[in-house]
């Protein structure tokens, strides 16, 4: 029981990075392993120092000297954007990034057709937007759905002629359906790819076993549970399982069932970046998140008061957590209230995966409904969230750094000494 898995248990931003990285100080870790998301990931560190990454597809512990990352088959890979992440961490003193990473061969790779066709789709809609991230994760997944024996994967970057026919193949099918796309020809791209491939360590879904019996691994979630694909409020989702299913599944495969801690990550304000339901939603809180600007995919970043009754739905479809990281207490003193219930219900009913028409009505009535506060701001945080969440905060943190968090006395998820 020495691995441990963080999901943040919101619509993603709590602060997964800042933990991931604090857990592989605390203790000694061997791999930090993503297993769902992609390049759209955005988990900052900031350390001591003032040195500053956003991690999307290394893992957040990379700053810690020999902390490994290890893609998992369940990762959008987009190899472009690793390079340019590779190349923004060696101008903050980490060199060897790309030395420490491996990745899964039957991961699906995102290319610029895919994100060309994001893009187009996401304008088409005007105003009806899902809020993506414009980067193409979405698309890739939906057409490796589509064309799975078709689809690019990681490991094709090793076949030239195999990946130029999977190439021309998404680039002509894409082109049919949308028309034109922003992107460069196939033989542009293959350059690219084939460097990929020839400076990653690209492996086989057997390689993590080996890990997990070498050392702790500190499995990373990206984005929230609020976002899931099949739980959450359709069709403001992402197109990827934000659960500790995928998680669960290794270990599983790997001869580990059910051996890593489950963590889940919460501010004490709940946020949420674009479109979709937002419930406690509050413009006049005094709050601003400069590594979360408008963009102009996205839209606002916008902040509400702490929304338990969408936390224990997160929470019930999650499979419960063995405690929580109560991140942003330096706010505090902001006026940030606890919603334990809407004026309309007190509790959201999870359903089965796969229901997206039950997902749809219960956006409908999110957006609907209204919150019910308490009276005022609590005067011990981590003590009323455990209250309204009926689960344990065993870390806190006051700040981005790995110097503002504390572990609860006699809780889980003490270091290592």
């Amino acid at each position: 029981m020495n691995h441990v898995t963080v999901v943040d248990l919101g619509y993603g931003d709590a602060g997964k990075g800042t933990v991931v990285d604090w857990l592989c100080g605390a203790r000694p870790v061997h791999t930090v392993v993503r297993f769902n998301g992609g390049a759209q990931a955005a988990h900052n560190v900031v350390l001591r120092d003032g040195r500053h990454h956003t991690f999307a597809q290394f893992g957040a512990g990379t700053f810690r000297p020999g902390v490994r990352t290890h893609l998992a088959r369940h990762v959008v890979v987009d190899p472009l954007a690793l390079a340019a992440e590779a190349d923004h961490l060696a101008s903050v003193g980490v060199s060897d990034a790309l030395d420490r990473l491996t990745v899964d061969g039957e991961a699906l790779l995102s290319t610029p057709y895919h994100r060309a066709a994001n893009r187009a789709r996401e304008l088409a809609r005007g105003a009806d937007r899902h809020g993506s991230c414009g980067l193409g994760v979405g698309e890739t997944v939906a057409y490796g759905l589509a064309h799975p024996d078709e689809a690019p994967r990681v490991a094709d970057c090793r076949t030239p002629a195999v990946l130029r026919r999977r190439l021309a193949a998404l680039r002509d099918r894409l082109t049919a359906e949308l028309g034109p796309l922003n992107a460069p020809p196939v033989e542009d791209c293959l350059p690219a790819f084939g460097g990929f491939a020839d400076r990653v360590a690209i492996v086989d879904r057997t390689y993590l076993a080996g890990v997990l019996r070498a050392g702790t691994c500190v499995f990373e979630g990206a984005q929230g549970v609020l976002l899931d694909e099949w739980h959450g409020f359709h069709p403001y989702t992402t197109w990827s399982t934000t659960t500790f299913a995928n998680a669960d599944t290794l270990l599983a495969e790997a001869g580990q069932p059910g051996a890593a801690e489950r963590l889940g990550v919460l501010r004490i304000a709940t946020t949420r970046h674009g479109p979709g339901p937002l419930v406690t939603e509050d413009p006049a809180l005094p709050l601003a998140d400069p590594r979360n600007p408008t963009n102009p995919w996205q839209g606002r970043f916008r902040f509400g008061h702490f929304d338990a009754v969408a936390h224990r739905y997160a929470l019930e479809v999650a499979g419960g957590v063995d405690g929580v990281a109560l991140t942003h207490l330096d706010l505090a003193d902001r006026g940030l209230r606890i919603c334990r219930r809407y004026d309309t219900l007190d509790r959201l009913e999870p359903g089965p995966p796969g229901d997206l028409d039950r997902q749809a009505a219960l956006t409908a009535r999110l957006l609907a409904a209204r919150p019910v506060y308490d009276d005022g701001p609590p005067a011990d945080w981590p003590s009323a969230v455990e209250e309204a969440l009926g689960v344990p905060v065993v870390l806190t943190s006051r700040s981005p750094t790995a110097e503002g968090k504390a572990v609860r006395k006699g809780r889980l998820f003490a270091p290592v000494v």
